[in-house]
């Protein structure tokens, strides 16, 4: 969190000695100076696309299926070695 404090605030001095430069850069230069910044700033940021968070979130979807799949085979496993060692006790004399 302090990194994205820092880059905020860095990013904020910027722009602000960009805009304080009392109208000497024209409009579209000024326009891309400020993307260039905003560019830069969000590049430093770890961030993802849309897509591959939502390839992602299938992945994980799909992995939770498959761990209660198999927490429920590792239930069912111990419920019968638990029922298989108690019969031949409860068979004996």
């Amino acid at each position: 969190m302090l990194a994205a404090k820092s880059l905020l605030d860095s990013l904020t001095s910027q722009v602000t000695r960009l805009l304080d430069n009392d109208g000497n850069l024209p409009h579209h230069e000024l326009e891309q100076q400020f993307k260039s910044l905003l560019h830069n700033a969000l590049g430093k940021l770890d961030l993802v696309s849309r897509e591959e968070f939502d390839g992602q979130m299938l992945v994980l979807q799909r992995t939770r299926q498959r761990l209660e799949a198999l927490e429920l085979q590792v239930q069912e496993l111990e419920q019968q070695l638990t029922a298989s060692r108690t019969k031949p006790q409860a068979e004996q004399p």
